[in-house]
């Protein structure tokens, strides 16, 4: 006799099958003719979806869009009105805690100063997390995302879209094919800023927008009275808010550098710039890092090597054989790899690299090849097991200890009134040639008249501050009362 089945020991038995089962590939249910069920659709909900959190949002649109929260509600009513059924915030925490059990993945295209606290909050969640670079505003936080990430098994991905193109799989799979031999020396820059830098703070006290939620913007920042000049946008050149040029365009330019060379933790950096100001990034700067040698990757040996970054209108020395007239800027910046056999450039994003000597090598595919766009591939990360997921070309794995060599030039500017090479010891997030009673001055304004004909400069500068802990607070940033991250994973 065969046994009689309850409905409810049927629900049971197929809930059971059903949590064994990966995600059912697209084509199953039927995308490749168009369709996507319901139920292959990610929950996403965007933190900070004004600028670069819009244009994210628009590239995984095909999901489901839960949920939009931004503290300056003019900046983001386009993309409330193009996802008119999410759900409004002001502040993301007030999110995770009303509707975080509808919400898969996140994405955060916040200032740089908040990244880790929404991205550390959604991972400890167990959301997927996808973030705008850079990634974080300090060391600190770079490294605790990574930790997290590989604590919680969650997808991730930094915003800086070129590591998904073409341009930097074809940078990788030259050098490790030994095409260009062992490289000890880079250059790279980019035209930015194209936003204020190089001012000071200003004294004038704006009205604030009924639109504009300004303490949930400063969030873990420091109080500072209210500013026209502050944002939505222009707060890239400010300290407290952004990391200047650098954290914003490294991200890109330097990325096919990170990875091809395999570079970890540099041992020195040191950096100059134009005047440099308490609260805002210098109009223009530069920083050298050295790197040590790095055993061999594939065919080729990965020697020390001296990687030199310039922006705001400063550019490298043009290399030899550089056809005369022809632009390193391709798309806003520029790399060029000194190798032992060939010099290698590609611009902004590792786009359209080539060899000076006018080789075009065939090589075996090493570095991974991304069919879909830098926000898809994500969703296709979010949707697989993380047992056998495949990561992202931008995983917080990768990202995280980028991020640390991009926001630590920020430091080598910041102290440059040390007149030395810092010395860094990565592994303990620590500079090992500072003394306990160095200090610095920084200048708080950059005053100027003409008196009776001649120039009158009249600068006005900080007391002496305690270098070691000027560099601690950088490395890991004193929030503001009230707010908190996470301890750090073991």
């Amino acid at each position: 006799m065969s046994k009689k089945i309850s409905r409810a020991d049927f629900l049971k038995t197929s809930a059971t099958g059903l949590a064994a089962m990966t995600v059912v590939p697209g084509n199953v249910m039927g995308a490749a003719f168009g369709h996507k069920a319901p139920s292959d659709k990610l929950n996403i909900a965007g933190v900070g979806v004004g600028g670069r959190g819009a244009a994210v949002l628009s590239d995984v649109s095909d999901e489901n869009i839960v949920a939009l929260c931004d503290t300056d509600w003019n900046y983001a009513k386009g993309t409330f009105n193009r996802y008119a059924k999410a759900q409004r915030f002001w502040d993301w925490r007030e999110m995770y805690d009303k509707i975080g059990n509808q919400i898969d993945a996140v994405v955060c295209g916040t200032p740089d100063h908040t990244h880790a606290l929404v991205s550390s909050t959604a991972m400890e969640l167990g959301k997927h997390i996808y973030c705008e670079k850079p990634l974080t505003h300090s060391v600190y936080e770079s490294r605790l995302l990574t930790k997290l990430a590989a604590e919680k098994g969650v997808a991730t991905q930094m915003g800086n879209q070129g590591s998904s193109g073409e341009g930097v799989q074809k940078v990788c799979d030259w050098i490790w094919n030994g095409e260009i031999g062992e490289v000890t020396r880079v250059d790279a820059f980019t035209d930015r800023p194209i936003w204020p830098q190089g001012l000071m703070r200003p004294s004038q006290v704006d009205p604030i927008p009924d639109t504009l939620n300004w303490d949930l913007f400063l969030g873990p920042a420091q109080y500072r009275p209210y500013n026209k000049i502050y944002q939505p946008w222009n707060w890239r050149g400010w300290w407290d808010f952004g990391t200047g040029a650098l954290g914003d365009m490294a991200c890109h330019i330097l990325h096919p550098v990170f990875k091809a060379l395999q570079l970890g933790y540099p041992t020195k950096v040191q950096g100059s710039s134009t005047a440099l100001l308490t609260d805002c990034a210098p109009q223009a700067q530069m920083v050298t890092y050295v790197f040590p040698a790095r055993g061999k990757k594939d065919k080729v040996k990965l020697p020390e090597v001296t990687v030199t970054w310039y922006d705001g209108g400063l550019t490298p020395p043009r290399p030899e054989g550089l056809e005369p007239g022809k632009s390193l800027n391709d798309q806003g910046g520029g790399a060029i790899f000194y190798g032992t056999k060939d010099t290698l450039v590609c611009g902004c994003y590792g786009v359209n690299p080539y060899l000076l000597s006018g080789r075009e090598p065939k090589v075996p595919a090493r570095a991974r090849k991304v069919e879909l766009s830098h926000g898809k591939d994500w969703v296709r990360a979010c949707k697989e097991n993380k047992e056998n997921r495949t990561l992202t070309n931008s995983d917080f794995s990768e990202a995280g200890p980028f991020n640390e060599m991009v926001v630590m030039g920020v430091l080598g500017v910041r102290l440059q009134g040390l007149n030395k090479t810092l010395e860094w010891d990565g592994a303990n997030m620590r500079f090992t040639n500072i003394g306990p009673d160095e200090t610095i001055r920084i200048m708080i304004e950059d005053g100027f008249s003409v008196n009776d004909g001649h120039p009158t400069f009249n600068k006005t500068y900080t007391d002496p501050i305690n270098a070691q802990q000027f560099a601690a607070e950088m490395i890991k940033h004193n929030y503001r009362d009230g707010w908190k991250l996470c301890d750090m994973p073991k």
